[in-house]
């Protein structure tokens, strides 16, 4: 693996740590609650880099939905299929 692959992997493991440490800082993500959006998640995790030439901040989330499922994957979160927020199991 290359140096940038191992910190590529950091990265992603830090961002799924960010992710997790909002959701149990905030009693309205704990299980049983409503949840809280993917988008919410993003900013408030400080992965929004604002508005940029063919890079809107609204796209640029996406890549929060593989983190996200990640997690969901490994049973930590999971996303209620109505109301479509993300919640702590």
């Amino acid at each position: 693996m290359t140096d940038f692959n191992k910190q590529g992997n950091e990265l992603r493991a830090k961002s799924k740590d960010i992710v997790l440490e909002f959701m149990k800082s905030k009693l309205e993500h704990v299980i049983h609650t409503e949840g809280i959006t993917q988008t919410v998640i993003f900013r408030e995790c400080g992965f929004d880099w604002g508005d940029y030439l063919y890079s809107k901040s609204t796209q640029q989330q996406y890549w929060v939905v593989a983190l996200l499922r990640e997690l969901e994957a490994e049973g930590k979160i999971v996303r209620d299929k109505s109301t479509k927020k993300w919640r702590l199991l």
